[in-house]
């Protein structure tokens, strides 16, 4: 397996990783400046010519995996009969430098609705490094040609058309996804909201809407939803930078997206975390 479908297969686990690259090679070396070896938490592909060398840096990628907050290192071997290492001795006379990079689970981003806001929050979530699912019960919504926009994404996007129940991809997103509910219709929000409450594992819920629009679901959510008022107490209104009043589709995408990527920089615990709420923000799709 080449070590670019490596990394594409620890992303699609969501398991954090460390790319490992033979940096620098002076004298004679198992492999040349360039060779990569990709470590998951169980699992290794490639190799920077096996020995001490990739030993000690397997095993030192595995400590960067389970670091909270790991940044890249330089690692440096000298190869020859004078140096032992923790995993035995390799005399090929010259001298490497390993890069360690780690490969960390990146957020998750699932919004509900790819209207107006929808599409202009899109645009902006697009252009950095996290899993971005769009998900629309019109499938004139998710034409290529409408998201032709995010085709230069840095995000990865993964797009789902649900005709009839968008809730039930609340159950296939990854743990500690972020959800913001902005559909057309109230009737599914309402659907979204219930059914995310019920769903575990989820990081925030945000939901587009007035103050009246969500006394309303507040108080469905206890009476039909059976929801107690310490799972409603879980929410929080509103979401958004506060003070940023404009009703434009992309002023509201872009509070809505600062407000959530200033919570990604203060949440050390990262896509893993499951805390669950809910938040509302004045507008409309």
């Amino acid at each position: 397996m080449s070590w670019v479908a490596a990394v594409a297969r620890l992303r699609a686990r969501r398991e954090p990783g460390v790319l490992v690259t033979v940096a620098t090679v002076r004298g004679h070396a198992p492999r040349r400046a360039g060779a990569k070896l990709v470590v998951g938490r169980t699992e290794a592909w490639g190799s920077i010519g096996g020995g001490n060398i990739e030993a000690v840096a397997i095993d030192r990628a595995r400590e960067l995996t389970g670091a909270a907050d790991p940044e890249p290192e330089l690692m440096e071997f000298a190869l020859n009969d004078k140096v032992t290492g923790r995993h035995g001795v390799q005399c090929c006379g010259g001298a490497v430098t390993v890069l360690l990079e780690p490969l960390p689970v990146v957020q998750a981003v699932a919004v509900f609705g790819v209207g107006h806001v929808g599409l202009e929050l899109a645009r902006i979530l697009a252009r950095h490094e996290l899993d971005l699912h769009l998900i629309d019960s019109r499938p004139d919504m998710l034409t290529d040609e409408r998201l032709g926009v995010l085709g230069d994404a840095v995000a990865h996007v993964r797009v789902h058309h649900t005709p009839l129940l968008p809730e039930e991809v609340l159950a296939e997103l990854p743990s500690g996804a972020h959800v913001l509910i902005m559909t057309h219709d109230h009737a599914e929000d309402a659907a979204l909201c219930d059914a995310a409450l019920r769903t575990a594992g989820l990081g925030s819920i945000g939901l587009i809407g007035s103050s009246a629009k969500w006394a309303r679901f507040r108080q469905r959510l206890a009476t039909e939803g059976g929801h107690d008022a310490a799972a409603i107490d879980r929410i929080r209104t509103p979401i958004g930078i506060p003070g940023i009043a404009g009703k434009e589709p992309a002023t509201i995408a872009v509070s809505v997206a600062a407000d959530l990527l200033r919570s990604f920089e203060q949440d050390p615990a990262g896509p893993h975390r499951d805390a669950r709420r809910v938040g509302v923000v004045d507008g409309a799709d």
